[in-house]
């Protein structure tokens, strides 16, 4: 059982919209209704006299507030160092003179951009004010595509491009690969706009105090957040609390400073009294981050028996109206672009390109589903191009065992790996002859729905990239006996209350009831760097095993000195330190602690990333009348290392799994002729896999320890958003025997499998 599941099963979490400040106020945001526009006037007048509004500001009200990112090095401290897959660009070039501003003052360059901010006694009465303020915006032609950008023919910052990021990974391939391959396919594919949808929105609470401020909210770095505010106004760190409560999920949405918190922190402060933003699902369908947003262009070269030769991958990747940290997300696609396959030569290329729409962030898997999806789609197509089982083909060009260590083409060094085994388990799984044979079966019957199989390998990374290989922590004892456990991450759902204490327990050799964590509060761990890029159990679970093991040397040397014994007499076992012959007899922890006074260990632990891989499979059937696809069965295995808690590394699995089959079958924006998208009725409008749509989902893994961390753990909360988009088109691809991929974008909608069959020759 997981320790918190009763709390939030029973109503008794405590969210931002539960925490009660006395005097505290709610803001709501004024917002553009176009895509790309100029604001001409703003009248917040009539807004001012709306019963119980405090204050409404526009932007030019507010000349003291800063900016959200207002040059490229602030854009670099992102992260607690400069950003690695942003280090070849020109970073100023690509941030200076590109203001993203709390408020727009003049050009509003996405839907939803905030241009004021009302400030009421709840956010009823703020509502009401938000209604009431006029302005006239003069509107904009929008692109919303990065390819439809590139041109800069509808430039978003004058005098500026909308390329603000080009990089490369690998070297570049001769044409003559090309033209002595025996098969080369090539295709293009459109990578959707995402919303990564958390059940709790964003949130946050600002609440001063004399020359202080603590900060409440639903965040996934609040040791980032309160740097970067604490930068924002220009104080001391120590002057800024950031505490992160329960959180109804993340996916990779609440891991920044937003614009809306700039204004609550700046308006709590001018103020003198708390405020308050809860954003709504309408408001976060609108303005909240996105994710993918790749254009793609493969080109896959093979021999004659199936051995790939080259790969090349082209990205125009959209990454919003202002650079960001999504900027440098998509070089991940360009690293991982090799996947699970020994091929010689890949070289794969990457634009960063804004549009007219909200930034496109680190989403769940960010960056390696579309490296993934990109892969394993051209894979499945060079299958039938060659005439071979598809199974056979990525089994021939799996990088073998034994060449572990492997560094890639693109300068990855994947730590280990058995892909064979994860794909033999999952063909056995998902029963692939059986299923092969009701295919053939069905293609003879004319009045049989079209059956098909699709496979995806994957491999990932995980725990992020240099510069945040770390993470800081500490344990202390107590005289009654009890353990606490800090760390620098905050959980938005994983199940940290469960699984570090289990591993401090496990340590310590003590009862795991004695044991409880702290994280997520700055004021309580000064130090941290946060929970994404499934680094929590990587990185964070091996600093509090590293840190437990010292908390036991300095127990054994505190005894040795009670006992005036040398400490190599002193041995530790069962959270009970003992001398090894002689001495006084054992002496438990809270003992010691009673005898010799506080015992905490503060640490810091340096890791390196994990490369997690595996198989997922899918079977499908399709109506090509109707443009239906039911999903009949899904198989995922994965291979995450040393699992520490099968439970929540297979609800992981499965969730993640979920979100893959909304973005193959489901989700995916659509966007008026002016650039805004079509959300009018909420979540009718952008579709979610519902229970109704869920299929029997089965959940394997295969066990290859990394000898890279200490726990041999690998992240695992992303594999099912990496492997199972891939394994779902490919089936559909299969089943309707379709020779071009160009005809399958996601998501796979009723009307576009219908156009697809019509399609075929």
């Amino acid at each position: 059982m997981r320790r918190e599941d009763e709390r939030f099963l029973t109503g008794a979490g405590r969210y931002v919209a539960d925490i009660e400040v006395p005097g505290c106020l709610d803001a709501a945001f004024v917002r553009s209704p176009v895509a790309h526009g100029t604001l001409r006037t703003i009248d917040c007048t009539a807004a001012r006299r709306v019963p119980g509004v405090v204050g409404v500001w526009s932007g030019a009200d507010l000349e003291g507030m800063p900016a959200c990112a207002r040059s490229a090095a602030e854009l670099h401290d992102l992260p607690p160092v400069p950003h690695p897959l942003l280090a070849d660009s020109s970073t100023d070039e690509a941030v200076d003179g590109r203001v993203w501003h709390a408020l727009a003052k003049d050009r509003l360059r996405y839907p939803g951009e905030a241009i004021a901010v009302v400030v009421g006694e709840d956010r009823y009465r703020a509502e009401d004010g938000a209604a009431a303020v006029s302005f006239r915006i003069d509107p904009l032609p929008a692109v919303v595509t990065p390819s439809r950008a590139a041109d800069d023919s509808v430039p978003l910052f004058e005098g500026l491009s909308n390329i603000v990021f080009e990089g490369s990974a690998g070297t570049p391939i001769d044409n003559s690969v090309w033209r002595r391959a025996a098969a080369v396919v090539e295709a293009r594919y459109r990578q959707q706009l995402l919303m990564p949808t958390p059940m709790e929105c964003r949130t946050i609470l600002a609440v001063p105090d004399g020359d202080r401020l603590t900060v409440w909210a639903g965040h996934q770095m609040p040791h980032r957040l309160r740097r970067e505010l604490a930068a924002m106004l220009g104080w001391s760190t120590d002057r800024v609390r950031v505490v992160v409560p329960d959180t109804g999920g993340a996916f990779g949405s609440k891991s920044a400073s937003f614009p809306e918190f700039v204004a609550v922190v700046f308006l709590a402060l001018e103020l003198g009294r708390p405020v308050r933003w809860i954003e709504d699902r309408m408001e976060s369908m609108l303005v909240a981050t996105r994710g993918r947003g790749q254009d793609q262009l493969v080109r896959l070269a093979a021999d004659a028996e199936g051995r790939l030769l080259a790969y090349e991958l082209r990205i125009d990747a959209d990454v919003g109206a202002y650079p960001h940290l999504g900027v440098g997300v998509p070089m991940q696609t360009a690293l991982m672009a090799p996947g699970p396959y020994a091929t010689p030569k890949v070289h794969a290329t990457v634009r960063s390109i804004l549009t007219n729409t909200m930034i496109t962030y680190p989403y769940r898997g960010a960056g390696r589903p579309e490296a993934a999806i990109a892969l394993e789609r051209t894979m499945d197509t060079l299958a039938r191009r060659l005439d071979m089982d598809p199974a056979e083909l990525r089994r021939r060009n799996f990088i073998p065992p034994e060449s572990f260590p492997y560094d890639t083409p693109t300068d990855r060094r994947y730590d280990s790996g058995n892909y064979a085994a994860a794909l033999d388990l999952a063909l056995a799984t998902l029963g692939y002859d059986k299923w092969r044979a009701e295919q053939a079966r069905r293609r003879t019957d004319p009045g049989a729905l079209p059956l098909g199989i699709g496979l995806s390998c994957y491999v990932e990374r995980s725990g992020g990239e240099p510069g945040i290989l770390h993470e800081f922590g500490s344990i202390e004892a107590h005289p009654d006996g009890s353990v606490v456990a800090y760390c620098g991450t905050a959980s938005s759902g994983q199940g940290h209350e469960t699984v570090f204490p289990a591993l401090v327990a496990e340590a310590l050799g003590v009862d795991e009831a004695r044991v409880r964590l702290v994280e997520g509060d700055t004021g309580e761990q000064p130090q941290g760097v946060g929970s994404f890029a499934s680094r929590s159990a990587q990185m964070a679970g091996a600093t509090l095993q590293h840190i437990a093991t010292l908390l036991i040397d300095t127990a054994r040397k505190r005894a040795a000195e009670l006992w005036n014994l040398p400490i190599t007499d002193v041995e530790w076992s069962h959270g009970t330190v003992h001398p090894t012959r002689g001495g006084s007899g054992a002496m438990d922890l809270a003992e010691l602690v009673k005898a010799t006074g506080p015992l905490r260990v503060d640490n810091r632990f340096d890791a390196e990333m994990a490369f997690p891989f595996g198989t997922h499979a899918a079977v499908t059937e399709v109506d090509p009348e109707l443009g239906t696809v039911r999903i009949l069965q899904v198989v995922a295995v994965d291979d995450c290392g040393v699992v520490l808690n099968p439970a929540i590394v297979h609800g992981q699995a499965f969730g993640s799994a979920v979100q893959g089959i909304g973005q193959a079958l489901y989700e995916g924006f659509r966007f008026d002729d002016d650039g805004v998208p079509l959300l009018a009725d909420g979540l009718l409008d952008y579709l979610l896999p519902t229970s109704a749509e869920i299929p029997p989902i089965a959940i394997e893994d295969t066990c290859t320890p990394s000898p890279t961390t200490p726990l041999g753990a690998k992240g695992a909360g992303e594999a099912g958003c990496i492997g199972t988009p891939a394994a779902i088109i490919n089936a559909v691809a299969d089943a309707l025997q379709l020779a071009d991929p160009d005809l399958l974008q996601m998501p796979l909608t009723p009307e576009l499998i219908w156009r697809a069959t019509r399609a075929r020759p």
